[in-house]
């Protein structure tokens, strides 16, 4: 997938399927995401109540201003948080420390990719976006992104994908912790930069190592 320039959002500007591994949980949470499914649970009760009391259909459907009126509540007010409540969800030192160590753990992570691929040039970037929907578990997509004159997503492998998934967040930093971060600063997209040339020969070696050791273990 390419695109002009780096970081780019991917979760707001697609369908996202998840892998065959996904839990049943995840692939509900996902589905949540699209506003046409939470638009037509927002109208349920309306379409119930149309069927239960026929007398009622006519004038509920006549009348969407109502339903425009519920939608707007449940996504505004519900789903979201108002601008007014965004400071008090978590504290500004709390904040801090949240970003600080997406920072820190993304270039590590950042560091040993272009180290195992061996890249030597041109800017990575870990993107963190996550849905902006509160009172719903956080939903977060993590992309490897590279800016090399074309600007392109770098698809991931198993390991690469764990190597991201065991590094990124642990019971010390969670989504969580991430997600009220970016409900007080209304930023729901978080990128991690890192120039290739700036890994360590120590972290190169230790990917030539690496690499060499899976590719002289015997098939199993």
């Amino acid at each position: 997938m390419k695109f002009s320039t780096a970081p780019r959002k991917i979760l707001q500007r697609g369908m996202v399927f998840p892998r065959k591994e996904a839990s049943a949980r995840l692939r509900f949470r996902i589905i949540l995401e699209s506003q046409f499914v939470r638009y037509f649970l927002t109208l349920v009760p309306f379409i119930a109540a149309g069927i239960t009391w026929p007398e009622l259909a006519l004038p509920l459907g006549s009348a969407p201003v109502l339903m425009l009126i519920a939608v707007g509540f449940v996504e505004l007010r519900i789903l979201r948080l108002p601008a007014a409540k965004r400071k008090d969800v978590v504290g500004e030192a709390e904040s801090a420390h949240a970003l600080d160590t997406l920072n820190f753990r993304g270039r590590k992570i950042l560091s040993s990719l272009a180290a195992k691929r061996g890249i030597q040039t041109g800017n990575l970037f870990l993107v963190v976006e996550q849905s902006d929907l509160v009172r719903l578990n956080p939903l977060t997509f993590v992309s490897l992104q590279k800016d090399e004159g074309k600007s392109r997503l770098v698809a991931l492998n198993k390991e690469e994908r764990e190597m991201i998934r065991t590094g990124l967040f642990d019971p010390d930093f969670t989504e969580q912790d991430l997600a009220l971060a970016n409900q007080r600063e209304a930023t729901f997209l978080r990128s991690v930069n890192f120039e290739a040339r700036g890994v360590s020969a120590h972290a190169r070696l230790a990917a030539f190592l690496d690499n060499a050791k899976d590719t002289m273990e015997p098939a199993k």
